[in-house]
């Protein structure tokens, strides 16, 4: 038994150096491996290359780089192949097939992320009834907050009769828009309405009504809803175009009916479309006949209402009349005309009055709606002749074509004579006054002196010097002057004998009047 133990024990060893081939070249780790069936028991720890070959690599792997891990798929088809007769051979020692490497199992898939589903859109919102009838129904409502990625594809309406579960489409394909009027109902039915909101992700929540519709018909009395611009005159151009709607409300539905002056209107020239919610008036070229008052009514079962439509057609006025040339004089000119004999249908505002001189040919404006029928034009220039025209004015404008002056103005320069103003005469004559007299004076001997008084009067009173009563003549000593009335007396250098009494004389035609004044003479101290 020992004998035939011996050979056993050298067959694996051929298996573990062919598990290691791999590895051998790179780090030696074959001869290591060889040593293992010298100690006897490695027969049983062969069989199992996994077990007794992981350790033997491990010190390699210590000091350098370790090459297991390089190509682990290629040993283990090799240690499956070795370990087939060493099971065959060894008997029961062989016998561990579960010490063989696994193969490698193929990576496991990637798991599939599953995208989200859309959400379906949310239900609609403000569902309400706008008008009930005898037999149909009309609902509103507003789009649903969320309408999904996809957008909405429509609504689908639903009803069902109170008492009952059988709910029916009203539309059998989704449409967009948030109004329905529901057809064929029977009066005096109570009906439940739903709306659903549909879209490729699916159906929103129901819409619905809290309380049935009750399907009867709400009489309304008649009222026109006359327009405020209306209400008033409606003016129009000759040649315009007509067209006016008025409202108007009423259930059932009204009878309209259009008349002037208690007639019916002529079709062939004006057209009236009624709807069962207003009426249209229509003209479609405005003439001067078609002006007047249009009485439009509505009425139900005996209750009516009425309003008035008043129509003014307009057109430009005709030129006035009789213009003349009244008067010329100096700078100005005076014109009077008549009114136009047609006004346009249209109160007349006023006349635009034009001149026009000789020279340059041009027409200027004068005055702009000018109310009066005459006016008087100045501010002329002297050498110019000059003619006039007027139009006329409403509330079109001016009229076509103006209407001229027969005659001419001609701006003559006239010949003017000065006459001064003649000024009342006042009397001047006055016979002289002093009004400020001579006063009394004491000088020195050798300093020349000055005696001063003021007089008046007219004409121009003759001055005369006296002396102690004597005249003083030419004498080179006195020198006496007058100016404005002021009279002054210089003595030059005066002694002792020229002290005494002075008299200044004033004489003219009407009298004269006199002062006099001391002078005393002292001699130097």
């Amino acid at each position: 038994m020992t004998g035939k133990t011996a050979p056993a024990a050298k067959k694996p060893a051929p298996a573990a150096a062919k598990k290691k081939a791999a590895p051998a070249p790179k780090e030696g780790a074959a001869p290591k491996e060889e040593a293992a069936p010298k100690e006897g028991a490695a027969p049983k720890e062969g069989a199992a290359p996994k077990e007794g070959a992981a350790p033997a690599p491990a010190p390699a792997a210590a000091t350098e780089e370790p090459p297991a891990p390089e190509h682990p798929p290629e040993q283990s088809p090799a240690s499956t192949d070795e370990s087939a007769p060493i099971s065959t051979e060894a008997g029961a020692e062989a016998a561990p097939v579960p010490a063989e490497a696994p193969p490698a199992e193929p990576p496991a898939p990637e798991p599939k992320v599953e995208k989200p589903k859309e959400e379906p859109p949310s239900c609609p919102l403000s569902l309400a009834v706008e008008e009930v009838s005898e037999n149909s129904f009309t609902l509103t409502w507003k789009a649903p907050e969320q309408m999904g990625r996809a957008g909405l594809d429509g609504y689908v309406v639903e009803i069902c009769k109170d008492g009952s579960s059988d709910w029916k489409a009203v539309n059998q394909e989704p449409f967009l828009s948030t109004r329905c009027t529901v057809p064929e109902l029977s009066s005096g039915d109570k009906i439940h309405v739903r709306v659903v909101a549909v879209s490729a992700s699916g159906t929103s929540a129901p819409a619905m009504l809290e309380q049935p519709v009750l399907i009867r018909e709400i009489l309304q009395l008649p009222k026109i809803r006359m327009p405020r611009h209306l209400r008033e005159t409606y003016i129009r151009r000759v040649g315009d175009a007509v067209n006016i709607m008025i409202p108007f409300q009423g259930k059932p539905q009204p009878e309209v009916s259009w008349s002037k002056g208690g007639q019916p209107l002529d079709s062939s020239r004006i057209n009236i479309r009624t709807t069962a919610r207003d009426t249209i008036f229509y003209i479609r070229q405005a003439q001067r006949a078609d002006s007047g008052k249009y009485e439009l009514t509505v009425h139900i079962n005996g209750a009516e209402d009425k309003a008035t439509l008043d129509i003014q057609v307009v057109e430009p006025p005709g030129p006035p009349q009789n213009l003349k040339l009244v008067d010329v004089w100096g700078f100005n000119v005076a014109l009077e005309w008549t009114p136009p004999v047609d006004n346009g249908n249209a109160e007349i505002k006023g006349y635009r009055v034009q001149k026009s001189d000789k020279k340059s040919g041009k027409w200027f404006t004068v005055l702009e709606r000018c109310t009066r029928t005459s006016c008087t034009i100045s501010d002329l220039i002297i050498g110019n002749t000059y003619s006039f025209r007027v139009f006329s004015e409403n509330i079109c404008g001016l009229s076509d074509s103006a209407a001229m002056a027969s005659g001419v103005a001609h701006i003559e320069k006239t010949k003017t004579t000065y006459q001064p103003e003649k000024m009342p005469q006042r009397d001047m004559m006055e016979p002289p006054k002093f009004t400020q007299p001579l006063t009394d004076r004491t000088t020195t001997r050798g300093y020349s002196t000055h005696l001063f008084c003021s007089v008046r009067g007219f004409p121009q009173p003759k001055i005369i010097w006296l002396k102690n009563q004597m005249e003083i003549r030419e004498d080179p000593k006195y020198i006496a002057l007058i100016d404005q009335g002021v009279c002054s007396l210089e003595i030059r250098k005066p002694g002792p004998f020229d002290g005494g009494v002075y008299t200044c004389k004033a004489v003219n035609p009407l009298g004269e009047a006199s002062v006099d004044c001391r002078l005393d003479v002292k001699g130097e101290s």
